[in-house]
């Protein structure tokens, strides 16, 4: 069992909680802490993050949402959002609670002491949490932060139609975390779209690189912008809108298919809980469109592809295999993991 560390960031959270504290307080420069990526769609990368990165993205967060305060860790401590929930809360002077260390979320919601307390959830927990009827619980919270994965916006509304302040973020491992919140960058932050598309970030809170890959870190990394795997548009107000990722559009039968438009045809299906569609290499097509599908009242491929193109969609786009399941598989920082369902849509 590897010791606790910060490079990479590693153990339990009552052991990375005081590494954290003494790498902020510590006096003159200090090294970059180290975090993994999610690894999602293939193999993690170490991020650097020094310590003016880290804490001015805990200074923007705690200035959008109205001030410091207590934060609950409910997210592994070794993911950049964990990190940040620990060190918003080291920062402003409180001791984080560790939801881990309750019997319940309720039980952990009462061990706040402050005034001023924060959440940071992904999606899934926040949908069981509401199916749960937690929302009392929820809106004691001055902010529930809300990422890691794509929301549904029938989860969101349902949510803060029940009183629940949520805030969706917007950011990753090399942003520090969130960095823009309901569309909208946090100070110091700013977005801009490249002729490809692609979302690209800078500001004080970006990275200092990848460590040990200086090639991948000069890809993504230039004149102080970060290039992002984000797709996305801004609109008159400078409201950012991610529309997908650079990988998210594969070519099946010569052919353009963009998968976030199949995945929420998917589940917009009646009886669908929860979908994804993901691209397969295949000899005949090129790249197979999966369809991922955990539904309670089962569904056959040929529904599905009937229901997509009565919905729209082109018959081109719709999914040639059908993946049934009890859930989707989800990393530790609750992302899909589509390695996974690449290798059960294969096999």
């Amino acid at each position: 069992m590897s010791e606790p560390s910060l490079r990479p960031v590693t153990g339990a959270p009552h052991e990375v909680i005081p590494l954290l504290r003494d790498w902020l307080a510590a006096p003159g420069s200090v090294e970059p802490l180290v975090v993994a990526t999610s690894g999602s769609t293939g193999q993690p990368k170490g991020v650097r993050l020094s310590r003016e990165a880290v804490s001015a993205s805990a200074a923007a967060t705690h200035a959008r949402l109205g001030g410091p305060g207590q934060w609950l860790l409910d997210l592994p401590a070794t993911y950049v959002a964990g990190v940040q929930v620990l060190v918003r809360s080291l920062i402003a002077g409180y001791e984080p609670v560790v939801a881990g260390d309750h019997g319940s979320f309720g039980a952990a919601v009462d061990a706040l002491s402050a005034d001023r307390r924060y959440v940071s959830l992904v999606p899934t927990q926040l949908h069981r949490l509401v199916q749960s009827g937690d929302v009392e619980i929820l809106r004691s919270f001055d902010a529930v932060l809300l990422g890691g994965a794509a929301s549904s916006p029938a989860l969101v509304d349902a949510a803060r139609a029940a009183g629940v302040r949520v805030v969706r973020t917007y950011g990753m491992s090399e942003t520090s975390g969130g960095c823009v919140y309901d569309g909208m960058p946090l100070d110091g932050v700013r977005v801009r779209i490249g002729d490809d598309r692609r979302v690209q970030l800078a500001g004080p809170m970006l990275f200092d690189g990848y460590a040990g890959d200086a090639d991948a870190t000069a890809e993504v990394l230039q004149d102080g912008w970060f290039a992002t795997s984000d797709l996305g548009e801004l609109d008159s107000d400078g409201r950012l809108r991610i529309i997908g990722r650079v990988d998210d559009v594969v070519v099946s039968g010569g052919v353009n298919v963009p998968l976030p438009a199949v995945t929420e045809a998917l589940r917009a299906y009646d009886g669908v809980r929860d979908a994804m569609a993901i691209g397969v290499d295949d000899a005949e097509w090129g790249t197979r469109v999966v369809a991922c599908v955990v539904s309670g009242a089962g569904a056959d491929l040929a529904s599905l592809r009937d229901a997509l193109v009565a919905a729209g969609l082109p018959r081109t786009w719709a999914p040639r295999q059908l993946v049934p399941l009890d859930a989707l598989p989800l990393l530790p920082n609750g992302k899909v993991d589509r390695v996974a369902l690449r290798e059960l849509a294969a096999g």
